[in-house]
């Protein structure tokens, strides 16, 4: 059976606990046979260290993630990845972070809007202060910009806004279509990530309707636990593969040598 998991974060991002090799190992010992580290790229809105890793300890994630996959190399395959934010005003520095090194993919995602890092358990009194529908839209919008730009493998959390139990009172339906067959069209794929099942939300991100719309799309869907601690690697995956299931998925996005590749539901766990 295929196990693997590519939204591993380390304690480099400041909000993250145990060794990088601590990670592997448990992986190891839960039977994994793949995962990807995929930490905060060094954030180009704000130098809070509790939020991201500095510029300066980028190329130190970088070694020991190669240190890593080499060392380990017989028992698991070690993905280099990156979690990358979606800032307009500032993507040249985040392209220009990205081409310096040789990462295996890149996770795209939008934490920061209107001058508020909205998903920061710190600020999520704001959320009482805005027009919540507006914000929605405006959020689920980006989100397409972020895809058209060819820059990402990986949509993260498609619907993160409900992160603290949130939630938009309009039809998102059209919404999801137009960042889904972005998606396709940019060949993505997107991360069924259950760790919104361990915030207010109680729910996986994104939310039972986009992925079915993903799998009448025929739009690739991919694993990832947004773990931040060993012991959440994989978690809450058979929750996820229930899902997929009952949404019409047959397929799952896996990392080829080039691009990605689909293996059947049946074979995962």
């Amino acid at each position: 059976m295929r196990k693997f998991d590519y939204h591993l974060h380390t304690h480099l991002c400041g909000h993250a606990r145990g060794t990088m090799e601590d990670m592997v190992r448990h992986a190891i010992s839960a039977g994994f046979e793949e995962i990807g580290f995929a930490d905060h790229l060094p954030l180009t809105y704000t130098d809070d260290k509790t939020l991201s890793m500095s510029r300066d300890e980028l190329s130190g994630y970088v070694e020991e993630v190669l240190r890593l996959k080499e060392i380990y190399s017989g028992q698991i395959t070690v993905r280099l990845g990156i979690e990358a934010d979606y800032y307009p005003p500032r993507m040249s520095e985040v392209e220009q972070m990205l081409s310096e090194h040789p990462f295996e993919y890149i996770i795209g995602s939008i934490h920061y809007m209107r001058d508020w890092i909205f998903d920061d358990p710190r600020y999520v009194g704001r959320f009482e202060q805005i027009d919540l529908n507006a914000f929605y839209a405006e959020y689920l919008d980006s989100l397409v910009e972020m895809v058209q730009t060819g820059l990402f493998d990986i949509l993260a959390h498609p619907d993160l806004v409900k992160k603290f139990g949130h939630r938009a009172s309009f039809d998102l339906q059209p919404y999801y279509r137009k960042i889904l067959l972005a998606v396709k069209e940019n060949h993505m794929c997107y991360e069924i990530n259950t760790s919104g099942l361990r915030w207010p939300a109680g729910e996986m991100y994104p939310e039972p309707l986009f992925v079915r719309l993903g799998a009448e799309l025929d739009v690739p869907v991919t694993l990832g636990s947004d773990a931040h601690c060993p012991e959440d690697i994989g978690k809450d995956f058979d929750k996820a593969l229930k899902l997929l299931e009952e949404s019409g998925y047959k397929e799952m996005a896996i990392l080829g040598n080039d691009s990605w590749e689909r293996i059947p539901i049946s074979s995962c766990w």
